[in-house]
């Protein structure tokens, strides 16, 4: 017998969000228009062809907001314009036209729980000194200790090192400690402060009337802390206190309802790295729309493992209003390429459960990760639900496991004592052409916006000389390509039932799973030898590989399109 899962149950046609497959965008290290060695909006407008004929229903940019950059831009000075660095408002807007031009939505990143130490309310805030109403946008608390020398408790940040850091006064004498549940750059609001949720209902109409047609909410889970504060068992475990507050809930119920009150289909998608169970939470009726699903993309390959997640993320599902958008890549993980191809992993440098499972590091056989990669894409592709892709893996790009330490600029690489080598590898500036400088990175001289550099500067993070072999240019003419896959594989997914639900199918197989939605049969061999394909689910209409290779998914459909 076969149990019916699915995310959600309509009579009519889901809207774009309920389906849709939207590609990450990691702006500084898209395209470079302007020669600066930074990928920028107008890069992107020049390149956003490649992203519309993949068959993706909308782009999501990373923060492109004035920012230092202590962490890529997640460290926010002003939240309502966009960097000059990445071509300013008239690039924001031709590139919102070109988008919706080619029938793409286009997603921001919103970053709630935290902005920069340049952001006007924390500069005024650190001037108006000790018990001034500036300080009560965030969270200042005396030290404890003698002279309050001591942090005010013993959090440990995600990136490293303590949560506080100490101000010094303008007389030279130390005196409050502030939060940062990541970098010191990046201090955190204190959301039992109406003035801080009035601002950012301003932040959300203020990109929703320019037409912006959601957000993506970094670290959803994180905006409420528990007010008492208090001290953790064992502070180099998971920290309670500072996720998953009930709090956080009245936040997502007062964002639905405003972006409601506009007529057209707005989207917020939540960054929850919680199980399954807890995250479906947030997309309970009146909050958000998509929850990411983190587990699968935590997941060994490994057939049992996978099915189990997926179960678990529809079963938490079956009575919320959302829908689960599901990844296996992201600017926060090393690419799946590498995670599925580790061979010989090195011994953990952190204690961080998610970087274990995310980023570890070691050997990796890049055929066997690729063949992996492939398989879980497809298999993703055939779930209920969003997806969404992260720039390059169309490319089949492996991780860059191998910068020079003096090119990282990942905060975790600093505040980890240089231990944990964090997150760059997957930010490389992509490849677009194999015998171009920088491989294509830069537009070049001819492009107008290129004049005011006369050379172009190197790219931001450098790109290794093997990248030249994942070049786009070079899979273009390659139907055998891994980016000739991705394009495949996406117009295929047009013609599977969104409202399918999905119908596990017993194979009596532990290293493989098969499950069925709508007319489509999805099967993937994790090990071993293929599966015999059964009449009834008919043709094979795409898979990962070829015929007689492990590690395959495949799809069969009965009734395939003309």
């Amino acid at each position: 017998m076969s149990d019916n899962i699915t995310a959600s149950a309509s009579s009519e046609r889901p809207t774009w969000w309920r389906h849709g497959v939207v590609y990450q965008l990691y702006v500084r290290s898209y395209t470079d228009a302007n020669g600066d060695g930074i990928g920028d909006l107008g890069g992107v407008a020049a390149r956003l062809d490649h992203i519309a004929t993949l068959g993706v229903d909308g782009v999501w940019l990373n923060p492109c907001y004035p920012s230092p950059n202590r962490d890529g831009g997640y460290d926010v000075a002003d939240y309502t314009v966009i960097d000059e660095r990445y071509g300013g408002m008239p690039a924001f807007e031709a590139l919102r036209d070109a988008a919706h031009a080619r029938g793409l939505k286009l997603l921001m990143d919103l970053v709630p729980n935290h902005c920069s130490t340049e952001h006007d309310w924390f500069r005024r805030a650190v001037a108006a000194g000790p018990g001034a109403d500036e300080r009560g946008r965030f969270i200042f608390r005396d030290g404890r200790g003698a002279g309050g020398s001591q942090p005010p408790n013993n959090w440990r940040s995600t990136f490293g090192g303590p949560a506080w850091t100490r101000l010094t006064g303008p007389d030279g004498e130390p005196e409050q400690w502030y939060l940062h549940s990541f970098d010191a750059g990046q201090p955190d609001f204190d959301w039992s402060n109406p003035e801080v949720a009035d601002m950012f209902d301003d932040v959300l109409r203020t990109w929703f009337d320019r037409g912006v047609d959601g957000f993506r909410i970094d670290v959803a889970y994180a905006m409420v802390k528990h007010p008492d504060l208090p001290d953790l068992d064992d502070p180099a475990g998971e920290n309670p206190y500072s996720w998953n507050q009930p709090g956080v809930h009245d936040i997502f119920r007062r964002w639905r309802a405003l972006a409601d009150a506009y007529e057209r289909e707005l989207a917020l998608v939540g960054e929850v790295w919680l199980p399954p169970a807890e995250a479906a939470d947030y997309i309970r009726p009146g909050e958000l729309h998509q929850v990411f699903n983190f587990d699968l993309l935590q997941q060994e390959f490994d057939a049992r493992a996978f099915r189990a997640s997926i179960t678990d993320c529809l079963d938490a599902l079956k009575h919320v209003e959302g829908v689960p958008a599901w990844t296996l890549n992201s600017h926060d993980v090393h690419r799946a390429v590498t995670r599925y191809g580790l061979t010989d992993p090195e011994p953990p440098a952190t204690a961080d459960l998610n970087a274990l499972r995310t980023r570890a590091r070691g050997v990796v056989d890049v055929q066997l990760g690729t063949e992996r990669a492939k398989a879980a894409l497809l298999l993703m592709l055939a779930l209920p639900g969003t997806a969404y892709l992260y720039q390059g893996e169309e490319l089949g790009l492996p991780e860059v496991q191998d910068l020079p330490d003096e090119a990282r600029r990942d905060p975790i690489w600093e505040r980890s004592g240089h231990t944990e080598h964090g997150r760059d590898g997957s930010r490389v500036p992509l490849p677009w052409r194999a015998d171009a400088p920088d491989f294509g990175f830069s537009l070049g001289p001819d492009h107008p916006e290129h004049a005011q550099h006369t050379e172009a500067e190197p790219p931001w993070l450098p790109q290794p000389a093997w990248f030249a072999d994942y070049s786009a240019d070079r899979q273009e003419s390659d139907p055998r390509s891994v980016l000739a896959f991705y394009r495949r594989a996406l117009r295929e997914r047009r013609n599977l039932d969104p409202d399918a639900p999905l119908a596990w199918l017993e194979i009596q197989r532990d290293d493989a799973i098969a499950f069925r939605r709508g007319d489509y049969v999805c099967v993937t061999v994790f090990d071993g030898p293929p599966i015999d394909a059964l009449p009834q689910w008919g043709p094979a209409v795409i898979s990962s590989g070829t015929a007689g290779d492990t590690r395959t998914t495949t799809w069969y459909c009965t009734a395939p399109a003309e």
